[in-house]
């Protein structure tokens, strides 16, 4: 199958315009989680190529920011259409080296087409601000004006989604980008980059440097010339960024994921709420940052829900996610099996009670790729760890609860505040739940994924630092805010002095 869409044995860096093997000479392979195969080599670039990256964006960008930004959009209409002629090929392509299933690879790509004519609309707005001056004759606004040479690091679970919610508004705000993908999911990145390469954007606008974090992220940060970093992944890695940024005056945006609850009051629509929860927390095989993990159920409906889960958990389809049948695919490596199933005996240890799932998928066809079954606890108690810790699995507690004050209590009790749920028919509940629940996005009668690409991603607490991907918000990462005055009286006029 990999030889049917990659023509490519070896991945090039992109570099001003040109495909350029790594300085290093050093590479390591991809492959499929879903059968182990080799899909491709990614190179393990060195700090020299992060610096002839930097060169190359540094010169493109000052002509970039030169072009009307509804020129600039251009472009991007022109990547949103081209992604949308291969949104099939880049899907495949996206399930192979991710492995989440195919019909989710769709919605991925889909995200990324929204997101280009999306961020081509705001190349005719780029919105500021007029004023009236407090002096006469004299005229007062704010634009926005670029960065300059910004860095994007993206994680390898949304490799083309998070990519186009960075990348997109920076480039038609006149920044010029400097972009590390993860290693796991690097074939998404080359055919991102080719299709801007044919798109028409100027040569050093856009770069792409594979490699390690520990190499090119690290270089990255060290790089005076950029002044942007915007990081999705772990909470450890944000906060060692966020601490080295801040050293050098950058400005940095992170999104570290999150331990995302449903809350199941005594009136909800069980269905529905069943529904919700199998989405969520298995969709992607539970690797989201908004993936549920936690499941507040009321006390009246805790065994319903149990009997419910249980039935719908024993009918989800498990592999390959090229088959249009399954519903639920690998995880990403060896490294998260292992990390998954050591919650698993955690949960255990703590006295939770196991209900279903809790393994490694090891036999037949499952054998060959990195298999967990779905899993449910129940008995959970709020501060036990596989109540607290991102497991970032297909691993789900249920809590029982009383009351919705008591839910929000607990949802707000770890560390992160990225996306919290609730199903019920009180309208009164919606809102004091939307209020008080401590999270960047709240759905209400839906499960903890489904954000859309014109309103602001991201959260609270150890999720993030206050910026967002995504909507306008994204903006406001990639631009500085300028003020201007006009002053046309023909005369010198001082501020808060001649005012009478």
């Amino acid at each position: 199958m990999a030889k049917k869409w990659m023509k490519e044995e070896k991945l090039l860096n992109y570099i001003g315009g040109l495909w350029q093997a790594p300085s290093s000479g050093k590479y390591t392979a991809v492959t499929n989680p879903a059968t182990s195969e080799k899909l491709v080599q990614v190179p393990l670039s060195a700090e020299q190529d992060v610096e002839g990256a930097v060169e190359a964006a540094k010169k493109a960008q000052r002509e970039w920011a030169l072009v009307p930004a509804p020129q600039r959009a251009e472009v991007l209409y022109r990547v949103g259409l081209m992604m949308k002629e291969r949104k099939e090929k880049l899907a495949q392509l996206l399930t192979m080296e991710n492995g989440k299933v195919i019909e989710e690879a769709r919605g991925e790509v889909q995200e990324g087409i929204d997101m280009a004519f999306y961020m081509a609309g705001e190349g005719r707005r780029l919105f500021g601000q007029t004023t009236p001056s407090e002096l006469k004759d004299k005229f007062a606004m704010s634009v926005r004006a670029p960065v300059g040479v910004v860095g994007i690091i993206t994680p390898w679970n949304f490799p083309i989604a998070i990519a186009t919610w960075k990348s997109f508004p920076a480039i038609v705000a006149g920044n010029a980008v400097i972009w590390k993908p993860a290693t796991e999911t690097p074939i998404m990145a080359y055919e991102l980059a080719r299709i801007f390469e044919e798109s028409g954007l100027p040569k050093g606008v856009l770069n792409v440097v594979f490699g390690s974090g520990s190499k090119v992220g690290q270089a990255m940060v060290e790089q005076e010339a950029i002044r942007v970093i915007s990081f999705t992944g772990s909470n450890e890695v944000g906060r060692k960024i966020a601490a080295e940024c801040g050293s050098r005056l950058k400005k940095v945006s992170l999104e570290m994921g999150g331990k995302n609850a449903v809350i199941v009051m005594d009136d909800a629509d069980l269905s529905l709420a069943v529904e919700g929860i199998l989405w969520s927390a298995f969709g992607t095989s539970g690797q989201r940052c908004t993936a549920c993990s936690r499941v507040m159920v009321h006390e009246s409906l805790k065994e319903k829900l149990e009997e419910r889960l249980m039935i719908e958990i024993s009918k989800l389809t498990i592999g390959n996610g090229l088959d249009e049948s399954i519903k639920v695919g690998p995880i990403i490596n060896q490294a998260g099996l292992e990390k998954i199933k050591n919650y698993i005996k955690v949960g255990k240890e703590e006295g939770a009670k196991l209900l279903t799932g809790g393994y490694i998928m090891e036999s037949g066809a499952h054998g060959r790729g990195n298999y967990f079954a779905p899993t449910l606890f129940t008995d959970v108690d709020p501060g036990m760890r596989i109540a607290q810790e991102e497991i970032f699995g297909p691993v789900v507690s249920l809590i029982p609860i009383n009351s919705l004050e008591e839910a929000i209590e607990i949802n707000n009790s770890v560390e992160y505040g990225l996306s919290s749920s609730i199903f019920t028919q009180n309208v009164n509940h919606v809102f004091q739940a939307q209020r008080d629940l401590d999270t960047g996005i709240v759905y209400v009668n839906a499960g903890t994924t489904g954000a859309e690409i014109h309103l602001p991603f991201g959260g609270t607490k150890g999720t993030g630092n206050g910026h967002r991907d995504s909507g306008v918000a994204a903006l406001d990462v990639f631009t500085e805010w300028k003020a201007v005055y006009v002053d046309f009286s023909g005369k010198l006029q001082r501020a808060q002095i001649d005012v009478e």
